[in-house]
């Protein structure tokens, strides 16, 4: 029984020729847009950790200080958990708006030139109700 790859799949080193995709990654354009990711993410990532992790540690270790009120009967426990999810939200929407302007339109030109124009090149709705091939 042959495990011959299909044509798609094979890389220079099997015999085959390069596929785009596979070009792709070595293209100074999708370096620079990974590099772009990682800039965005690997910060945000460890300082929502640090501050997370800060949450966790405090509530277990420092439970005189959580249980300080702040007003009324809303201790300083409730205002970090809370704030856990504003901080949550307000990641996401700053990763949006920081896609848009600096991953998106790298992105979508890649990805064009990808698959050669077609489906990621055309002006539809956006709806995703659009036939594709």
């Amino acid at each position: 029984m042959p495990t011959e790859l299909p044509p798609q799949s094979r890389s220079p080193e099997d015999g085959g020729e390069p596929t785009p995709d596979i070009v792709m990654h070595s293209d100074p354009r999708f370096i620079e847009l990974k590099r772009r990711l990682l800039r965005f993410v690997f910060p945000m990532s460890i300082a929502f950790l640090v501050w997370y992790l800060t949450y966790v540690v405090m509530s277990a270790y420092a439970r005189d200080v959580m249980a300080t009120e702040v007003f009324g009967r809303i201790n300083l426990a409730l205002v970090f958990g809370l704030l856990q999810f504003f901080s949550t939200f307000g990641i996401a929407i700053l990763y949006s708006r920081y896609a848009a302007r600096r991953l998106d339109p790298l992105a979508s030109e890649l990805c064009e030139e990808l698959t050669g124009g077609g489906e990621a090149g055309s002006k539809d709705s956006g709806n995703g109700t659009e036939a594709r091939a």
